[in-house]
């Protein structure tokens, strides 16, 4: 189980007030089933509720205990029959293939009114990687870099 100060634990009780219960614990009780979607929810999320249906609260408090122990996971806060965990996200890296390139962005264009004395117009378009807004607002398909033929013959 991972530890967390005070402070930060009062951050993510704040943080997960917000929050629904992502994972529902019945009368089965805490089976692998169970303990597999809570580690792919702590690994999507991080900081997430758990409702547990039952009235004993020893029975709450073993399996609040089990599942940050078994998951390495801290204990934020236990309320009732809502249990609050996080566990750090796990940073996956994803290689981006070089023969991609930009994707689409959002570009705000601002047109000044003709007679001077209106407000401008102002429009929101989806640009693609290739394209570019010129100055009077709008959109060209940007040409291919020029190479040189030499440069290329020699493998640069």
């Amino acid at each position: 189980m991972s530890k967390l100060t005070p402070a930060e634990r009062s951050a993510l009780r704040a943080e997960a007030h917000a929050l629904n219960p992502v994972v529902l614990i019945g009368e089965s009780g805490l089976t692998t089933s169970v303990i597999k979607e809570i580690e792919h929810s702590l690994d999507a999320h991080g900081l997430i509720k758990i409702r547990v249906f039952g009235d004993d609260r020893e029975e709450r408090v073993a399996i609040y205990e089990t599942i940050c122990q078994k998951l390495d996971a801290a204990p934020v806060q236990h309320i009732g029959k809502l249990l609050v965990i996080y566990r750090p996200k796990k940073e996956a890296e994803k290689a981006r293939s070089e023969t991609r390139g930009k994707g689409m962005r959002e570009v705000t264009i601002v047109k000044p009114s003709p007679s001077g004395t209106k407000r401008p117009t102002v429009t929101k378009v989806m640009v693609k990687g290739n394209e570019r807004v010129t100055q009077g607002g709008s959109i060209k398909r940007a040409k291919p870099r020029q190479t040189s033929k030499k440069k290329s013959s020699l493998g640069r």
